[in-house]
């Protein structure tokens, strides 16, 4: 927070005021006004332009092109961040040059650059095409013949008109993209032209394909006459119909975010630091106290065991170290009790519905276990070390007499050799368990799970979850072997001391009932696939028929198992269905051996379109309507399910507003949340004025406004729920519903390349209600969000609320949002709850 110094003396003591200006996030009603900057032209408007587009000659030499005379316009205002290159209004344009020049002396060929080497250069490598038309386009300006390429002057010239800092010249370069032929005026091929080459240079297959219509559009607007063709006062009409449109909106949406004088713990270091660990642990206390006692448990127990060895007579033989390996192995035996618990899923699904769930926190269950297992592998290798480095070395060449008379009875009064005891029953099933635990546990990390480590063959096969998900069952051999381990031991002989079978009793015999009680259920939960749809982007979509007795909250999750796969793998997926709906659905992303074998099963089984897809690039195969399930399923491979179980997002309602982040198809478990929330706003035959009354989720209740950011890089990805959009657009009539979607293979907002997207998706908007790249009623938005701006735009807009901030996605934006929701949770009053999607 940052203070004001010219404060008066006697606030500056008490207050500290920040003015922020911020937009609210409201979604923007269609009205006719948008259009109106755009048509229709006045006849003196029209004379006016023209005769000024008139005037504006391309004489080719930088520099001479005439200066329209008037004020700054809407235009200007916009094109103030039309860019060729990355920002270099920064000071440092001397640094930008160099780092083109250096890169003319890479791609240059005998002291000339040639088109195709152009993208790169300039730091346009991805998209070539439009780097090579810029280059045309430099070169027709500047009137120089590049057929044989350009030298570096030349390149120091072309870099210094993408450059300029003269809004109008940088306009006038982007008509002359457009304009290839160099009659000053665009025609509707040319325009045409363009946008498919904006599309390509944005990985818009679908926008590339309805290049003409969108064309026809522009042309529509801008020539009202039926000229046929366009200028660039036309052109710079249309973004000023866009620019005064958006100005419009901040004006009546931005308010001033005050934030109060500055609380007594955070205006010292020292109690900033205090403040803030307390603030840490008020956020965290759930887990510091579970995590707190299962540390001191632990360590109860290692000290209990060591003082206990200490007094022992194989202590004046083996000393310390056998203190430090029995304590290690006490942890050890706990640690591999407890590790089955947080795995118990139907049981941990139903104690998050208990007043336990406010003292435990079940959404870390994965991470407990993964923790758990380390304490293992730690407990492991310190009982093993210190067993084979220093234990048995002393044990075999302690002297003779010395032995018998101490340990004699333990070994038969006979005294072991060091690989007598390493063949003994506790050595060999101790290496066993060993080898197979670093196996398993090998496999399960992240790198290995995911498939990120690229093995050579024959060994690629142990990479991917199938890998993980075999080697985990596996573990079931260590737990029998530990409990011979820890039978044969040769320091204890009473069969009551040996505590290991103690420790692993309940908690094997939970897990085993539980996974049978899972098994026997299976039976019921077969399922007939009523359609199925092949997305672009390896998106399966099944809708299911919902089982008897199949109840679920939102968010939760299903395991899926397909027979004609893997009689034993399950798979975890999100429920994209609401509670209240009639079916089963989830949308499986294919990322791994088994999702990608399953897609290619249910692509067999789906017919093929009678005809061609409308949009291109999307892949949609669905199934015919049957009379009956039986003989769907004659054409599908079987379904087996299994939960549901419990997920973070399923206590969504505990919240006054909720902030939904999915990546990619990260967004899955939030579909479900939003049908749920859009069942309790749509109209109800039967009782539509007691709906009207209802918050979301009917008489339930619920969270009074979500927001939902789903940030993709593909524009096929909008089409897997492109229903639900349209959904909430249609009847979500009070926004209590927000969607942003976010294309980030779109450039930023402000790049020549994603300029002409940016008008033809205004006018889209404007006219028709609909999006160019969603193809929804949802307006998508370009590159990442400001995800500070968001979290400023709420704590301002929703003061002294609980918002719940739920995300699923890639692990790389995990930190940066839990940092945010600290942050302004310290900062405002509006306490923002972090939670993420693990399986």
């Amino acid at each position: 927070m940052n203070s004001t110094s010219n404060s008066s003396n006697g606030d500056s003591t008490k207050w500290i005021l920040d003015t922020v200006e911020i937009d609210r996030m409201v979604e923007i009603p269609l009205k006719d006004e948008l259009r109106a900057p755009v048509l229709p032209f006045s006849n003196e408007e029209k004379s006016v332009k023209r005769n000024s587009s008139n005037t504006w000659k391309r004489n080719g030499v930088h520099g001479t092109v005439p200066r329209m005379q008037r004020t700054e316009s809407g235009a200007s205002r916009g094109f103030k961040s039309l860019r060729f290159l990355d920002r270099t209004t920064t000071g440092k344009e001397g640094d930008a040059w160099r780092a083109i020049e250096k890169r003319f002396h890479q791609f240059a060929s005998d002291g000339r650059l040639f088109r195709d080497k152009f993208g790169p250069c300039i730091g346009m490598g991805d998209s070539k095409e439009f780097a090579g038309e810029l280059f045309d386009a430099l070169a027709r300006r500047r009137k120089i013949n590049a057929t044989n390429g350009i030298v570096k002057g030349e390149l120091r010239e072309f870099w210094e008109d993408m450059t300029n800092q003269d809004l109008e010249s940088r306009l006038q370069i982007f008509f002359d993209m457009c304009d290839k032929n160099g009659d000053g005026k665009l025609s509707e091929d040319e325009v045409k032209e363009v946008i498919v080459l904006s599309a390509g240079a944005n990985k818009l297959t679908n926008l590339k394909q309805q290049a003409a219509p969108y064309a026809a559009l522009i042309m529509e607007e801008l020539d009202p006459d039926h000229l046929g063709y366009i200028e660039i006062w036309q052109l710079e009409t249309l973004l000023r119909g866009m620019v005064n449109s958006e100005e419009g909106n901040v004006s009546k949406q931005t308010l001033t975010l005050t934030k109060t004088m500055i609380p007594k713990r955070y205006r010292t270091p020292a109690s900033k630091i205090l403040s803030k660990s307390t603030e840490i642990i008020h956020e965290n206390w759930k887990r510091v106290w579970l995590v707190g006692l299962w540390a001191l448990v632990n360590l109860v127990l290692f000290f209990w065991k060591f003082h206990q060895y200490k007094h022992k007579d194989a202590f004046k033989i083996m000393g310390f170290c056998l203190c430090i390996a029995k304590g290690a192995a006490e942890t050890l035996k706990l640690n591999m009790a407890l590790i089955l618990l947080p795995v118990c899923r139907r049981t941990l699904t139903k104690l998050r519905s208990t007043f336990l769930s406010t003292i435990i926190p079940f959404d870390d269950n994965i991470n407990f276990h993964k923790m758990i297992a380390l304490a293992i592998a730690i407990a492991t290798c310190v009982h093993t070390i210190t067993h084979a480095t220093c234990d048995f070395p002393r044990l075999t060449s302690c002297p003779k007499h010395k032995f018998m008379r101490i340990l004699g009875p333990n070994f038969h009064f006979k005294q072991p050799s060091y690989w007598a005891l390493v063949e003994s029953v506790s050595g060999t099933t101790g290496i066993i368990m060993i080898f197979i635990m670093a196996f398993s546990f090998t496999l399960a990390t992240h790198s290995f799970r995911r498939n990120m480590i690229k093995l050579p063959w024959p060994l690629h096969h142990l990479a991917g979850f199938n890998a993980f998900w075999y080697a985990h069952h596996m573990l079931v051999l260590v737990y029998v072997l530990l409990i011979i381990h820890g039978y044969f031991l040769f320091l204890t002989q009473e069969w009551y001391l040996k505590t290991t079978w103690m420790y692993l009793l309940i908690p094997i015999l939970f897990y085993a009932s539980e996974r049978t009680l899972t098994s026997l259920h299976e039976n019921n939960h077969h399922v007939n696939i009523i359609k199925a749809i092949i997305y672009t982007g390896n998106v399966l979509a099944l809708y299911m028929s919902k089982p008897p007795g199949f109840k679920y909250k939102s968010g939760m999750y299903l395991f899926v198992k397909c027979p004609n796969i893997s009689t034993f793998e399950w798979h975890p997926f999100s429920i994209t269905s609401a509670p209240g709906d009639d079916y089963l659905s989830v949308h499986i992303r294919t990322l791994g051996d088994w999702t990608t074998e399953l897609k290619n099963i249910f692509a067999e089984a789906c017919e093929p379109p009678a005809t061609q897809p409308k949009r291109g690039g999307l892949i949609r195969m669905e199934t015919k309507a049957m009379s009956s399930f039986d003989l769907s399923q004659i054409r599908f491979p079987k379904i087996i399910i299994r939960g549901p179980y419990g997920a973070p997002a399923q206590n969504y309602k505990k919240y006054d507003i909720l902030l939904l982040i999915g990546l990619g198809i990260g967004a899955t478990p939030f579909i479900s949340i939003l049908k749920d929330l859009l069942n309790g706003i749509k109209p109800n035959e039967a009782n539509a004025d007691q709906v009207n009354h209802q918050s979301p989720g009917g008489d339930r209740k619920g969270p009074g406004r979500a927001y939902f950011y789903w940030v993709t890089r593909e524009q096929g990805s909008f089409e897997w729920f492109k229903g639900v959009m349209d959904d909430i657009a249609e009847y979500d009539q009070n926004h209590v519903i927000e969607m942003h979607n976010y294309l980030t293979s779109v450039y930023e907002e402000g790049d020549a390349r994603s300029a002409l997207i940016a008008m033809v998706q205004s006018l889209q908007h404007a006219k028709n209600g609909l999006d160019v790249v969603s193809e929804s009623r949802i307006r998508t938005h370009f590159a990442r969000p400001n995800w500070r701006k968001v979290f400023s735009n709420l704590a301002s807009t929703h003061k002294s609320s609980r918002i719940g901030v739920f995300y699923c996605g890639s692990p790389i934006l995990t930190k940066q949002l839990k940092e945010l929701c600290q942050e302004f949770s310290m900062d405002t009053s509006t306490r923002f709850h972090f939670h993420k999607e693990n399986f």
